[in-house]
């Protein structure tokens, strides 16, 4: 993924009024992510763990979404993320819900998916980050079309926001 700004991070929200984007936390390390190991930005907001942000780059257009992590129920087994298939123990795995984008959103309709609650799915493929032993599955595929499952998931995700 390419680097982005402050800017063009907060203009992509598409699910978002200009008032809550405006308001929202971006990460102060910018500079200092792993761009070349991202195949879309998303992290928690500091000052409110239930909330989530991530963006993505689709075909040279960015697409922000604001999410909201649902309440665990003190679950102690084992969840697997549907994008990059880390599997995670206990709350590493959450449902993440986005308000769908214009009128379907403002009448109270969301989507939701259950992913890496950190929203770092492209560092648990590449090992950059690890979810614990036997987090990873060993995969036929290639850790490019690996990659490419997750790039797939989190656009059928965001088309289905935009819808």
């Amino acid at each position: 993924m390419k680097p982005l700004t402050e800017p063009d991070i907060r203009a992509s929200f598409v699910n978002s009024t200009k008032g809550e984007a405006k308001r929202m936390h971006v990460p102060k390390d910018l500079a200092d992510r792993p761009w070349d190991d991202l195949d879309f930005l998303g992290w928690t907001d500091p000052a409110a763990p239930d909330r989530s942000y991530l963006v993505a780059d689709l075909d040279g257009r960015l697409v922000g979404i604001a999410l909201r992590r649902a309440a665990q129920a003190g679950r102690a087994r084992k969840t697997m993320c549907a994008w990059c298939l880390t599997t995670h123990p206990g709350d590493g795995v959450s449902l993440m819900t986005a308000r769908k984008a214009g009128k379907s959103g403002q009448l109270g309709n969301s989507v939701g998916a259950y992913v890496c609650a950190d929203l770092q799915c492209s560092l648990y493929l590449r090992g950059k980050k690890s979810a614990g032993p036997g987090s990873r599955f060993h995969e036929s595929i290639s850790q490019d079309d690996q990659a490419a499952r997750i790039v797939t998931g989190v656009a059928a995700f965001l088309a289905r926001v935009e819808s």
